[in-house]
């Protein structure tokens, strides 16, 4: 299946210049959906993953239905002050300031294999810093799963000793 069709570009989205890849016409389509869990999945389980873990919103997306196929538990990474529970933090630089991500500090045990999906790779800085939060827990990053990279950003070049599996791939912004 060739899921660049239920995926809307948008230019100028946040900003001028930029085009923003818009999977939201994926959860529209339920054989596309399927398709895209179903691969990210096969990809979790080949790495034999024991948590899934993806960071707000649009990860969330693909992340649960990954874990809920994969038979593993999730854990939801999020914005500073949106979990109820004691969390861990991890700051990561932007463009433009330091942004912060935030887990539930029981999310993952020590020696887990955990798979981070999310819906886009663009320069990698959530998924490092999401990396950090899984190795300070003695964890394992056992492979990182997209529905499409941008691969003219050249984030996938950061992850160079953990398999990256990408659905789809675009040039340019």
């Amino acid at each position: 299946m060739d899921i660049k069709q239920y995926i809307a570009s948008i230019p100028g989205f946040p900003k001028e210049g930029i085009i923003f890849r818009d999977v939201t016409p994926i959860l529209k389509n339920p054989d596309c959906m399927k398709y895209v869990t179903e691969k990210l999945s096969a990809f979790a389980k080949e790495v034999k993953a024991d948590l899934i873990i993806a960071p707000e919103a649009r990860g969330f997306f693909f992340g649960i239905p990954v874990a809920l196929e994969c038979h593993v538990g999730f854990a939801p990474v999020r914005k500073p002050g949106k979990l109820p529970r004691e969390t861990m933090s991890q700051s990561y630089q932007l463009e433009y300031g330091v942004d912060e991500l935030q887990m539930h500090v029981d999310a993952i045990q020590k020696g887990m294999r955990v798979v981070i999906i999310d819906d886009l790779l663009a320069t990698g800085g959530t998924v490092e810093a999401m990396i950090k939060m899984v190795e300070s827990k003695q964890a394992v990053v056992a492979g990182i799963g997209f529905v499409i990279e941008l691969d003219d950003l050249k984030g996938k070049e950061k992850f160079k000793d953990i398999p990256v599996f990408s659905l789809t791939h675009f040039e340019g912004e």
